[in-house]
């Protein structure tokens, strides 16, 4: 990650402020930004364009290229991944988790924490992650735990997206069902996009568990270990795939077009 090297960082800055005000780009204003001389901007971008993320037309004129740019978005999501990793894990050892009670428990018990179907619990005995409660809970209400320690360990996500076609092209009347109950089968967290796709799902009995905001909510849905059908409509799935891969989140793209 960038942030392990002052180098990095610096480069990435650079090519930030440059993609925003190119190509009339000025050394001494991304200097200032930045907090290093305008005779190491200078440098660092003879760097930049020797490594092929600069290009310049001569006249002190540069452009990121779409190698730097490839770059960028790459750093990116790995501070993106970072962020989320501060907000969601190290803050919540000094802040308060929220859990569903397995059991009864009173305050100030030691309760041990694992997700399961995208849901935090808390309940009795050791596990990988441990707290403690901030006031009583029957078994099956919500239950505050601090003092944490450990991280939670989440599944392998798999994200699976079905694409079917548009109304003019045949719509839900030309879908493989066969295959689209066999991707169905075992999936925790399923989603349609389009009404092409909720009806093709509704032909196989199946209600989607989310039909707006399906992008964000499999993202979300991911983030805490849960995996997820997408069945789309196919001229939404290049924006969908764009999503997910702003999040670095791999997946699998099935045609069931017949």
């Amino acid at each position: 990650m960038i942030l392990r090297s002052k180098k990095e960082s610096t480069k990435f800055q650079i090519l930030v402020e440059i993609a925003a005000h190119q190509p009339d780009v000025r050394q001494k204003e991304i200097a200032d930004k930045i907090g290093i001389t305008p005779q190491a901007i200078s440098e660092y971008i003879k760097e930049l364009v020797s490594d092929g993320f600069l290009c310049s037309d001569g006249r002190v004129r540069y452009r990121v290229t779409k190698k730097g740019v490839e770059w960028v978005l790459e750093q990116a999501v790995e501070l993106k991944k970072y962020a989320r990793f501060v907000m969601e894990d190290i803050v919540s050892h000094v802040s308060v988790a929220t859990a569903i009670a397995r059991e009864r428990f009173n305050k100030g018990q030691m309760v041990s924490l694992i997700m399961d179907n995208g849901l935090l619990y808390a309940g009795s005995g050791d596990g990988d992650v441990t707290g403690t409660t901030i006031s009583d809970a029957k078994e099956g209400e919500d239950v505050g735990v601090t003092d944490l320690r450990g991280m939670i360990n989440l599944p392998e996500v798999n994200i699976t997206i079905c694409k079917v076609p548009r109304v003019e092209r045949g719509g839900s009347r030309c879908v493989d069902y066969e295959m689209l109950r066999e991707r169905s089968q075992n999936m925790p967290y399923i989603a349609a996009l389009g009404v092409e796709a909720l009806i093709s799902l509704r032909k196989i009995d199946i209600e989607p568990d989310i039909l707006f905001g399906t992008r964000e909510s499999v993202v979300e849905a991911a983030f805490h270990g849960l995996s997820s059908l997408v069945v789309s409509v196919d001229e939404e799935v290049p924006s969908l795939l764009n999503r997910l891969e702003s999040e670095g989140l791999s997946y699998e793209v099935v045609d069931l077009s017949k």
